[in-house]
């Protein structure tokens, strides 16, 4: 089990202000003088929410500094392509560079109103299923030869099967999984580990998408927002949120709309992915309750879906 590492910077509101008024007043005008207020803290960034309109995103460590870069590079030509889908990302809209006692990147990026769809009753989400399923057939294309690389998303599932069945060990060994259960995903793992590979070009993946990064509003999907892992290869890691995210009916609604993009190896391996990050929630959750029953309910997903 693990807890939230500590921040290498102090992040509050004289810091951000400082930043505003040094580096966003030409692209938003008033910038400093607008309601400013912190609203989410994560293992990598703080958002603080600016107006009505906009959100600031910081790392708060030195090991998460560059998913902003990585996140300025990428997003503005992955928003191109969702929005026409009826999705939002938080393309930034001003590229914030270290100063003012700030030591990295940061942006200020568009707010997108709703709620964390991980607060939303997993029946309400079957509606935009399919959107979702669009959102990512637009966002899997070919990524160029200097995409962000990232070790642990969207590498062979075979890269990662040392760490995931120790993840399973330790569960085991803590209660937080039972003998039985734990049987049945390590099969379910293994299965996906045995599949056929992904032997095309990588293509673009959020490579962090459960509910938690989901944004419905009026019952629609209305964003994906935290790419700072976004990566690209095997879009069976984004796939796994079929059994992040959904119930049977939204399940089976999302893997029609995704139609003919997909063979049936990538859905094993989505279905194996699922699990591996269904681990990573139950065993570095001990500071989220919310992230921790979203590793517990996406592990029954998995389980269900394989009896």
């Amino acid at each position: 089990m693990q807890d939230k590492p500590p921040a290498d910077v102090d992040i509050d509101e004289s810091l951000i202000r400082r930043l505003l008024v040094g580096q966003a007043r030409e692209t938003i005008p008033g910038a400093a003088s607008l309601g400013l207020r912190k609203v989410a803290e994560g293992w990598d960034s703080e958002v603080w929410r600016l107006g009505d309109d906009y959100a600031v995103r910081l790392p708060r460590r030195s090991a998460s500094a560059p998913l902003v870069l990585h996140e300025q590079a990428a997003l503005p030509a992955i928003a191109a392509r969702l929005t026409p889908v009826g999705v939002r990302v938080p393309a930034p809209v001003v590229h914030g560079v270290a100063g003012d006692g700030y030591p990295w990147a940061w942006s200020v990026v568009p707010w997108i109103d709703g709620e964390r769809v991980l607060d939303v009753d997993t029946p309400r989400r079957t509606p935009w299923a399919s959107t979702l399923a669009r959102a990512l057939v637009a966002l899997h294309v070919d990524a160029p030869d200097d995409h962000p690389v990232n070790p642990f998303r969207g590498v062979p599932l075979a890269a990662r099967a040392d760490a995931v069945e120790g993840r399973l060990d330790d569960l085991l060994r803590h209660g937080t999984l039972d003998a039985a259960s734990a049987s049945a995903l390590l099969r379910i793992w293994r299965t996906g580990v045995e599949a056929a590979p992904w032997d095309r070009p990588p293509v673009w993946i959020h490579g962090d998408l459960h509910p938690g990064n989901l944004i419905a509003h009026d019952g629609v999907l209305a964003g994906i927002i935290d790419f700072g892992d976004v990566t690209a290869g095997d879009p069976a890691y984004d796939l796994s949120v079929a059994w992040l995210a959904f119930d049977r009916e939204g399940r089976d609604r999302f893997i029609a709309a995704a139609g003919s993009r997909y063979d049936d190896a990538a859905w094993v391996r989505a279905h194996a992915w699922a699990v591996a990050v269904a681990l990573i929630l139950l065993a570095h959750s001990d500071d989220n309750p919310d992230y921790f029953a979203l590793g517990r309910d996406a592990a029954a997903e998995v389980l269900a879906a394989h009896g």
